[in-house]
């Protein structure tokens, strides 16, 4: 007599076996991975790469392709403004990554070195820029600046008796400080991650050795730190030269910067020389990644 094979056991019998072949889910899940990464890669780059190809295109408007041509580099070359705005930039931003280089690791070294109390809340502060929507701080920092200028119109007027008819502080001064401000952070942050794996035995290694504070800071803590002090100011470099959004709300008259330029051209509509010359800043910014690498490479 045969024995009744429990329902339960038939039940598990019938799903045991997988609805889909594991080889099969396996080069599924591969593909539809392969799938997303390469649309990541098509959304983040296609867009790029049509600027840099119609940047050569002969036609002034449009996306017809109507042949190769340099002419627009050459406009570029020779366009006043632009050379003007480029250089100003550049200015801005060589000046302000100093001084947020020498701010940055001053911090850094004294946030990681030195205990003092509610350091955990300025380490914060010190984050803050990083996190801060652009467009909230370039407010903030025009009201500042205009008060400032406010303040300095009344102290002219009190001292003179006479009021100026112009008393406005924004210009070279105020773009340096309003990007000394945000780039700072990032600087801050590179250098506090490479002290993070510093070995202090070599600073007291040399004090034992008799040399002092400063010599030990030059001939050790220096070149030690320079990897991270040179990647922060390379970005810092970078995020000056391409920051829009603050420099909108504090340059002065006379002081617009490449993006600003940019910005204001566009208004026209998107010219092959606006092309080329965001081609520029791009290969720009390719060549500082590829000097960090290089340099961190260097240095390991």
């Amino acid at each position: 007599m045969t024995q009744a094979t429990p329902s339960s056991e038939l039940g598990w019998k019938r799903h045991s076996k997988p609805l889909v072949p594991y080889e099969t889910s396996e080069k599924l899940g591969r593909f539809s991975l392969l799938a997303i990464t390469l649309g990541a890669f098509a959304f983040l780059y296609v867009p790029i790469i049509v600027l840099v190809v119609f940047s050569f295109n002969s036609a002034r408007t449009g996306a017809v392709w109507q042949g190769f041509t340099l002419s627009w580099y050459e406009r570029m070359i020779n366009n006043e403004r632009l050379i003007d705005a480029a250089l100003k930039s550049l200015v801005i931003a060589t000046v302000s990554t100093i001084i947020a280089v020498i701010i940055g690791t001053l911090t850094a070294l004294a946030m990681e070195r030195y205990k003092f109390r509610s350091k955990g809340a300025w380490d914060a502060l010190l984050y803050m820029p990083v996190i801060v929507p652009e467009i909230v701080m370039g407010v903030s920092l025009a009201m500042f600046f205009g008060l400032v200028s406010g303040g300095v119109k009344a102290l002219v007027t009190a001292v003179t008796g006479v009021e100026p008819e112009v008393a406005d502080v924004r210009g070279f001064g105020t773009l340096v400080i309003s990007h000394v401000a945000f780039s700072m952070p990032f600087v801050y942050l590179t250098v506090r991650a490479r002290l993070a794996d510093f070995d202090t035995t070599l600073e007291e290694a040399a004090k034992d050795l008799g040399a002092n504070e400063m010599r030990t800071f030059m001939r050790i803590t220096l070149p030690l730190l320079a990897p991270g002090i040179i990647s922060g100011a390379l970005l810092a470099l970078t995020l000056s030269i391409d920051d829009f959004i603050i420099s909108f709300f504090v340059n002065g008259k006379g002081w617009n910067t490449l993006p600003i330029y940019i910005w204001s051209a566009l208004k026209q509509g998107v010219t092959p020389e606006i092309n080329a010359v965001s081609t520029a800043l791009l290969l720009f910014s390719i060549l500082i990644v590829t000097l960090s690498v290089v340099i961190q490479r260097r240095q390991q």
